[in-house]
């Protein structure tokens, strides 16, 4: 069974193992952390770091658990009230969790604690044009697409196209009515355009 919650220092040494065991794979899609942070204290530091921002209500991190396990992270960033109430959503399962739901069941998780403990009206989400497994994970839950930005993130000396999606916790989106944005991709295979430049 999937769970979320907070991490705390108790996470630390798991949460450690977690990060080195997905570093390569997570710096094919993201940018690299600082070779600093992979050690014990770092780590706990980061911690400490994410429960200051969630008291202060910046931010909120949260670990993605299945029998105990560290199978991902979810977070909603860049918190902004009171006119918006709005957060920018990340994720990431570690990849030999891959395939097996847990990003969606994370995200819907994370959902349902941004409406109804957090107070939170909108959620944003940024992906790669060509990640199309995070594109599954954000239209399992009901998020549309709003925009799309050309050569607007480079790794790895490749510049990438992104895609801006969305979803509304209240307001037009689930009151029924028709949103301007609600532009929804069925498929991630409708991705066509190359996101490289």
């Amino acid at each position: 069974m999937l769970e979320i919650h907070s991490p705390t220092l108790d996470d630390a040494e798991a949460l450690l193992e977690f990060e080195l065991e997905n570093r390569s794979y997570f710096e094919g899609w993201i940018n690299a952390r600082e070779p600093d942070y992979y050690n014990l204290g770092s780590v706990q530091h980061a911690i400490e770091m994410a429960q200051s921002d969630a008291s202060a209500d910046k931010a909120y991190q949260f670990l993605a658990k299945c029998n105990g396990v560290i199978v991902g992270r979810v977070n909603l960033t860049n918190v902004s009230r009171p006119y918006y109430n709005k957060a920018t959503l990340g994720y990431r399962i570690g990849e030999r969790f891959g395939g097996n739901g847990y990003g969606t069941k994370a995200v819907k998780k994370i959902l349902e604690k941004a409406r109804i403990e957090l107070d939170l009206w909108r959620i944003e989400a940024t992906i790669r044009l060509d990640n199309h497994g995070s594109a599954r994970v954000l239209l399992n839950n009901s998020f549309v697409v709003y925009g799309t930005a050309r050569r607007s993130m480079k790794l790895h000396g490749v510049w990438y196209d992104l895609i801006h999606f969305e979803r509304h916790l209240s307001g037009c989106a689930s009151e029924g009515s028709s949103c301007p944005a609600d532009r929804t991709l069925t498929e991630p295979g409708s991705f066509q355009r190359s996101s490289r430049r």
